[in-house]
């Protein structure tokens, strides 16, 4: 689904009205933290969790922590819910033999980096990981109390920030930031320029981690031509923005749900109207390894990295996992 509108523009009668669900919903998320006792893997977990539902840049810096840490000799198992597979796990993702109908989109992307496992009970996938992993990098699972982190990072998307400050449903906060960030040991804000911080960020004295999400080499291509784009992310409109922001002409954009299962019914429209416009059909990685095989090779996909401000901080924080230290 897509987030409603109400989530970040603030605006209309609904926040009001569900507001007192919204306190129910983070009593019951502190209550589920105060009465579970996390297990702790075999080796050292790094969490890279949000604070709302939704995007906010979680697998592009999972990926680029993992790197860093690959490139230092460890040995990096990534760890999975598998959100939109129908397997449950521990499983290890194969990208050959898996698709996203398996085993989720995020955790084939993540699989071309490192060994990947999803598992919907955490523990149980990080004991199936320990066996060849130096360390496990968590996608998400920030709110989820039944494995221990020896390093937790928030992502923050540095546009949309936390919304309109109300919790799920009336907001998108997962829970009160002030709340979160108690169990953090640093923010990585992710775009949104030198923008002011959140209170509650700026009031935690955790490190911050500035980084920005970086096309790949297929921005030069796309340069200045025509293209139909479209996108089944939390906030379709950030990549139809990317696009813009490298000189594409964006003819027509389709927005869908995050995660969303393209039906023959998306595809043929979409064709149909890159053809009538005479634009080129471009996507996102996460939205590609969707894509029915022989549709996917019509679409150009543009790839993003995150590109860090200060290199030094995340290398400081990454250190004591290259030396054993955790």
């Amino acid at each position: 689904m897509r987030p409603p509108r109400y989530w970040y523009d603030g605006g209309g009668f609904l926040p009001v009205v569900l507001s007192p669900i919204g306190s129910l919903y983070g009593m019951a998320g502190r209550l589920r933290m105060v009465l579970s006792k996390g297990e702790k893997a075999l080796v050292p977990v790094i969490c890279i969790g949000n604070l709302v539902a939704g995007g906010a840049g979680k697998t592009p810096v999972a990926l680029s922590v993992a790197e860093r840490l690959i490139s230092k000799g460890v040995a990096v198992h990534f760890l999975s819910r598998g959100y939109g597979g129908h397997e449950t796990g521990p499983l290890r993702v194969d990208p050959e033999k898996h698709t996203a109908a398996d085993v989720g989109d995020e955790p084939l992307l993540l699989s071309a980096v490192a060994p990947t496992w999803i598992a919907a009970d955490r523990p149980a996938g990080a004991r199936a990981a320990a066996g060849g992993a130096d360390v496990i990098v968590m996608d998400d699972g920030f709110q989820n109390p039944s494995l221990e982190k020896d390093l937790s990072i928030v992502v923050v998307d540095g546009e949309a920030g936390f919304g309109n400050g109300k919790l799920i449903p009336a907001g998108p906060l997962r829970e009160r930031p002030e709340v979160g960030l108690r169990r953090a040991q640093a923010v990585a804000i992710i775009g949104g320029g030198e923008s002011p911080l959140p209170s509650a960020i700026a009031d935690s004295g955790l490190p911050i981690l500035r980084g920005y999400l970086t096309p790949g080499d297929e921005a030069n291509r796309l340069k200045n031509k025509p293209v139909v784009a479209f996108a089944g992310i939390a906030r379709p409109e950030k990549f139809f923005a990317t696009l813009r922001g490298i000189g594409c002409d964006v003819a027509e954009t389709c927005g869908f749900g995050d995660h969303h299962p393209f039906s023959q019914r998306n595809i043929d429209a979409i064709r149909k109207r890159a053809t009538e416009l005479n634009a080129v059909m471009v996507t996102t990685e996460k939205d590609a390894v969707r894509l029915d095989p022989e549709f996917r090779n019509e679409v150009e996909v543009l790839t993003v990295r995150i590109t860090w401000q200060d290199t030094g901080a995340l290398e400081s924080l990454l250190q004591p996992f290259v030396t054993g230290a955790i």
